[in-house]
């Protein structure tokens, strides 16, 4: 048998690849978990975001606690994507078999609705930590507000990304049409940070952990010529498409800024498609909260994720596996 065949083969066993919904479209049921375990070798990846975000960096680490925590049955990478609303649509087509999203994207796809034309197939095994949204301009571009970005550069984010998706209701909330009133560049978060610096992009959003090695890069290379923009007067409108959008602040210690800046923060999850087998969804959580430490210490974003808020997944169901594993959790703590 040929490799091709054979990883083909590996990922049959990790229920829930296909794209279909269950019942009428013939798609089976997720399997309940019995013992949570895994019995045979497969092969996993993990759609995360690109190579400076905190996406990609705890994809790593979380692809090498699964694999540490099966003691190498399931071989876990992780790949790099434009994230949450890509991810989603190739985790439905069976490209990736774990994935990570921001929750309103996800409460998009689980509902059916904007960038979604029917619901998708779609279960989280957590909440995770909150994205915190961090819209960056230039001192010299005359941007304190999101209205203030009408005609000038700004960097709505990658194509298909969670970060996209929240700037473009952020500009139609300030009144802006996203298509119309800016040149909008939609680039992933290392060529917009690259633009900010050699000064061809006026403004940018990213939403993302605390901190991003992207965002701390462009503090540190144009201290004093970049600032970070209060963004909470959009908010109402925001929790108008969906209440899951929440005030927070980026305190002034994450990049050396003169002080906190209060922005728009929202949950993210971790999401397998809902036909995931039962007892490898309970493994994937397990190993995710088992190892927990050595996420921190890639990312202290991670040091937000917790068994107290990781039911928190609403409109998108709880995987049972997940379900099992938390449960198993919470009794030994």
């Amino acid at each position: 048998m040929t490799w091709p065949v054979m990883a083909g083969a590996m990922l049959l066993v990790l229920a829930g690849c296909g794209g279909q919904r269950g019942g009428d479209n013939g798609a089976e049921a997720a399997q309940e978990p019995t013992n949570c375990t895994v019995e045979q070798d497969s092969r996993l990846s993990i759609a995360t975001g690109n190579t400076t975000g905190v996406y990609y960096s705890l994809g790593g680490a979380l692809a090498e606690a699964i694999t540490d925590e099966t003691d190498g049955k399931l071989k876990a990478t992780a790949a790099e994507t434009s994230a949450s609303l890509q991810n989603i649509q190739q985790l439905v087509a069976g490209t990736h078999q774990v994935a990570f999203s921001l929750a309103d994207t996800a409460a998009d796809a689980a509902e059916g609705k904007d960038s979604f034309d029917e619901p998708q197939p779609i279960a989280a095994l957590t909440r995770l930590y909150p994205n915190y949204t961090q819209v960056v301009a230039r001192n010299d571009a005359g941007i304190n507000s999101i209205a203030d970005m009408r005609g000038k550069r700004v960097s709505t984010g990658a194509p298909n990304s969670g970060t996209e998706v929240i700037a473009n209701r952020m500009l139609t909330a300030a009144g802006l049409d996203p298509a119309n009133d800016i040149q909008g560049q939609r680039t992933e978060l290392g060529k917009t940070v690259e633009g900010m610096k050699d000064g061809s992009i006026d403004a940018m959003f990213w939403s993302g952990g605390l901190p991003t090695s992207g965002i701390t890069d462009l503090f540190t290379s144009q201290r004093g010529n970049v600032k970070l923009i209060d963004v909470t007067d959009t908010l109402d409108k925001l929790k108008e498409i969906n209440p899951i959008y929440e005030e927070g602040v980026i305190p002034a210690a994450t990049y050396q800024t003169p002080e906190d800046v209060p922005t728009v923060v929202v949950p993210n999850l971790l999401l397998v498609n809902e036909n995931m087998d039962g007892n490898t969804a309970c493994v994937l959580t397990k190993a995710l909260f088992d190892h927990k430490d050595e996420l921190v210490k890639v990312n202290r974003a991670a040091e937000d994720i917790s068994l107290e808020t990781a039911r928190q997944t609403d409109p998108v169901p709880l995987h049972p596996g997940a379900q099992k594993a938390l449960d198993e959790l919470g009794a030994k703590s």
